[in-house]
């Protein structure tokens, strides 16, 4: 039996338009490391952490938050958690399993310009640090 993780409910993040039923799955460019191929899918159970993935996603589409729940087993994201952050404060989570979209969330928290651009510095700012590897 499986841990229990987090009884959600899950977000996902992204500027891909898609629809209620449909399954979100790993293998494509990281958002933030286009050179990497993901090996698994990333969903948090922060609706707002969502947000801002999505704003901070890749492409040009609409920034957009759906409501997920996992296919399978998932595991603490290694990206912000305890091997960066004690715990899980942003609770953060990845699959190699799909997600698949339950619904479309639309009262998440927009961030600023000012905002999104504090954030696009420091991905880039990770990005140039050696340390600021993805863990796939």
């Amino acid at each position: 039996m499986t841990e229990v993780l987090d009884a959600g409910p899950f977000f996902h993040g992204t500027k891909a338009e898609l629809r209620v039923g449909e399954l979100l799955a790993a293998g494509f460019r990281s958002n933030y490391r286009p050179e990497i191929v993901m090996n698994h899918i990333y969903f948090t159970a922060l609706r707002d952490g969502a947000g801002l993935a999505a704003e901070l996603a890749a492409g040009d589409g609409e920034p957009r938050v759906y409501l997920v729940e996992p296919t399978g087993d998932f595991e603490n994201d290694p990206n912000v958690t305890d091997q960066k952050f004690p715990g899980n404060p942003t609770r953060s989570y990845r699959s190699a399993d799909p997600l698949r979209i339950v619904a479309v969330v639309d009262d998440w928290t927009r961030q600023s310009p000012e905002a999104l651009q504090g954030w696009r510095d420091r991905l880039a700012a990770i990005r140039d640090d050696e340390h600021g590897e993805i863990i796939n």
